[in-house]
């Protein structure tokens, strides 16, 4: 049986990318439960759902919330393993004076429940239901005007104390800028000027059920046909049966249907309908080339702001991320994720990582919660700690084409089924016994071809160390089938290195 997707439990991830055979293996830390709460990536995907329906979004996405989802509204969602924290949610009491000084501070965001839907935690679900009177934008704005009123007094105080002192100088010592706001020219190359280029190209996905339940997340143009690159557990719930609508920055709408998806790679291709002319892909980068260091920009939809642009850096390459749908499918997906710190949020799945030229490195998938005991399908959620992962490009445009030409994935496989379950920092175990069924090792497929036997213990596959199960598995879902890997192992204390020529499977059964 081939190593991806064994068995029904997902371990966590560990906390540490492979590292090149110089570096020393880092112990994971932690010891995984087996349950596919245990991953080390929560998905990012959810964006807000749930006081309105998603016929009732406003015509331009990037509009600031208020009672309506997902395209700005605060809604409930159903995010990944994010944990959450209690936030009031009441507009705060205005000021009556100066003496009040400084000014309430206007609600925090607030937490939103983790209500039923598709049972995902990787897509907001939503329950269309009627505002509530007197919500919190009213609030906001409230807050913001006692603000304005405070701070305006206190300025007048200061005018009025300047003339008593009878100061005679009359001339003016405001300096203007020469040019106005529309005048400003943003340098090529700039944050701003990438964000302004890519925009147009970057979509908000609508999904919804059959039974009505559903979620926003992220995708980006592919080509000039009208495909769409997102991730999978973003267009899971509407996978059978439902309705896809995707927003373009300009608040036009498309209706769209799935091309095809790989669960397993946890990417997805849809395509508009009625595809406009003048489509802009993006263009792809080469995430093989990503240094730790180089800047990125994030484009997403998080908790429905879409439009949003967030900067960071990479921070780790290779990093190996388990990640579930929720339950959905019971499957799970496996990456050797790029690591950044820009912001991400639920809602940024499926969005584009750029570059500093604006190129495409990576789709953001998945992030990490800030407390311990959320795992992936675990209750509440949390927002950016800085701590996101991203699927490389070249893993996913790979896919991507294999979608549009024939409608499902191909996974490249040794032929072996391997322990999922954390072991620390000593490496993947073939299994010793039979899996569902198979053989731990297939008979005449590749792994037993180069020798390897039950019990042997993988550390690493070419120049990157191998700590775990979920690791082996990300590492071989970069190659292709055909493609000839090094296998270092251990068996009877003894190390060894075979040449295995990597297998494939089809589809994700």
């Amino acid at each position: 049986m081939s190593t991806e997707n064994e068995g029904n439990e997902v371990p966590q991830a560990p906390s540490a990318p492979p590292a090149p055979v110089d570096a020393p293996a880092v112990p994971a830390d932690s010891t995984g439960s087996g349950s596919v709460s245990g991953a080390a990536g929560a998905s990012a995907s959810g964006g807000a759902a749930g006081q309105q329906g998603p016929e009732a979004t406003p015509s331009a996405p990037a509009h600031a919330p208020s009672a309506a989802a997902p395209h700005g509204a605060p809604h409930s969602t159903a995010h990944q393993s994010a944990p959450h924290g209690t936030v009031h949610h009441g507009a705060p009491q205005a000021a009556s004076g100066a003496g009040n000084w400084p000014p309430p501070q206007p609600p925090a965001v607030p937490s939103y429940a983790t209500e039923g839907g598709s049972g995902s935690g990787w897509g907001a679900s939503y329950h269309p239901q009627e505002p509530k009177p007197g919500g919190r934008r009213g609030g906001l704005v409230a807050a913001v005007l006692a603000a304005a009123l405070i701070a305006g007094g206190i300025g007048g105080g200061v005018g009025y104390w300047a003339a008593e002192r009878g100061d005679s100088d009359t001339s003016s010592t405001t300096v203007s800028a020469p040019d106005t706001p529309a005048d400003l020219k943003r340098e090529p190359g700039s944050v701003s000027d990438i964000a302004n280029k890519a925009l147009p190209s970057v979509v908000t996905i609508e999904a919804q059920s059959g039974g009505g339940e559903g979620g926003t997340g992220t995708g980006f143009v592919y080509d000039t046909q009208g495909h769409i690159l997102t991730n999978n557990h973003v267009v899971a719930s509407a996978a059978e049966g439902g309705k896809l609508q995707v927003t373009f920055s300009n608040g036009k709408k498309y209706a769209a249907e799935v091309v095809g998806r790989a669960e397993g790679y946890d990417v997805a291709v849809i395509k508009l309908k009625n595809a406009p002319s003048g489509l802009q892909p993006l263009k792809l980068g080469n995430s093989d080339r990503v240094a730790v260091g180089d800047s990125t920009i994030a484009i997403g939809a998080p908790f429905g702001l879409s439009n949003t642009v967030t900067t960071g850096i990479i921070s780790a390459k290779h990093r190996p991320v388990t990640s579930s749908d929720g339950g959905q499918s019971g499957k799970s997906s496996y990456m050797s994720a790029l690591q950044t710190d820009a912001s991400i949020n639920p809602g940024n799945s499926g969005g584009p990582l750029l570059d500093a030229r604006g190129a495409v490195i990576g789709i953001n998938s998945a992030i990490k919660p800030a407390e311990s005991g959320g795992g992936l399908g675990g209750q509440g959620q949390s927002g950016s700690i800085g701590l996101g992962f991203a699927i490389p490009v070249n893993q996913a445009k790979q896919v991507a084409q294999q979608l549009i030409k024939t409608g499902q994935p191909v996974y490249p496989v040794i032929g072996a089924s391997v322990s999922l379950q954390q072991e620390g920092a000593n490496g993947a175990t073939i299994s010793r016994e039979a899996v569902s069924g198979s053989e731990p090792v297939t008979p005449n497929g590749p792994a037993d071809k180069a020798g390897l036997k039950p019990g042997d213990v993988i550390t690493k596959l070419d120049d990157m160390v191998i700590d775990s199960g979920p690791t082996l598995i990300g590492q071989i879902w970069t190659h292709k089938p055909g493609d000839k890997v090094k296998i270092t192992y251990e068996r009877d204390g003894k190390e060894h290195t075979v040449d295995v020529t990597l297998g494939q499977r089809k589809g994700d059964s």
